[in-house]
């Protein structure tokens, strides 16, 4: 006489079908969404590369959707965001050096430094260290951010760049959409954004755990931006000069984005 399959035994029966189907829905939506993640990254791989200009490195592809992600987040920028600032005792000591390009000028003597301010094609406005150390101190102690991954606390303090185009009656060129900064000897330069140069925390540095900064962290004059990653912190500022165009900008020439904000 045939056995009567009883009701626990129908509920196991169950249970394992449920078990094979969620296993094949898993397996099969992983291998699918694989493929697909595979067949993205050798369609883009095989892209050709953007026409090279202000950036450059970059398949087309990439640097069109970073282009749209500069300007969705410029869109939504606001001054009044700022980034956490912490104690000076939370400051690190030992500031990390993460690059000295820029910074290899044998013939360069901080004495004779001056900072060159470009206003208009035949106006040029230079500044000394003794002249920017005498208007307001801004300090700053926040979580420096470098694209390699790595974060450190740092104390800087300067005068905030809103601060300096007041005084020096920059107001016209402020209107503009980019500033552009340069090291003595041009080797690096920087493009931001005027409303990440604007923001009440970016500062023109001069002084690191109270202390003038060294010269491998940019003396006498370096950029703290902290609403953008560390390539955008600029070391030694040469020369600053303003545009409606997006200047040169050294890592968006090597591939990377050229806002690089946080």
């Amino acid at each position: 006489m045939e056995k009567k399959t009883n009701s626990a035994e129908l509920r196991e029966l169950a249970t394992e079908k449920k078990i094979k189907r969620r296993n094949f829905i898993s397996f099969a939506t992983f291998f699918i969404g694989g493929g697909a993640a595979f067949g993205g990254w050798k369609w883009l791989y095989n892209s050709p590369e953007e026409t090279a200009g202000v950036t450059a490195g970059a398949r087309r592809p990439l640097r069109r959707a970073l282009n749209k992600t500069e300007l969705f987040f410029r869109r939504i920028f606001s001054n009044e965001h700022e980034v956490k600032t912490y104690p000076k005792e939370r400051a690190a000591k030992n500031v990390r050096v993460n690059s000295d390009i820029g910074m290899n000028n044998d013939n360069f003597n901080a004495e004779d430094w001056k900072l060159s301010v470009v206003k208009s094609r035949d106006n040029t406005l230079k500044v000394d260290i003794k002249e920017i150390r005498s208007l307001p101190k801004t300090e700053i102690v926040y979580d420096f951010k470098c694209v390699e991954g790595w974060d450190q606390i740092q104390h800087w303090a300067g005068v905030r760049f809103i601060d300096f185009i007041e005084h020096y009656q920059l107001l016209e060129q402020a209107g503009m959409e980019y500033v552009g900064m340069e090291t003595p000897d041009g080797a690096y330069y920087v493009g931001l954004d005027m409303e990440s140069a604007l923001h009440p925390q970016t500062i023109l540095a001069y002084e690191m755990n109270d202390q003038p900064i060294t010269d491998v962290h940019g003396a006498p004059l370096r950029l703290i931006v902290p609403v953008k990653y560390g390539i955008k912190n600029l070391k030694r500022i040469g020369s600053i000069s303003f545009s409606n165009q997006r200047p040169r900008d050294y890592w968006a020439e090597q591939g990377y984005d050229y806002y690089s904000g946080l």
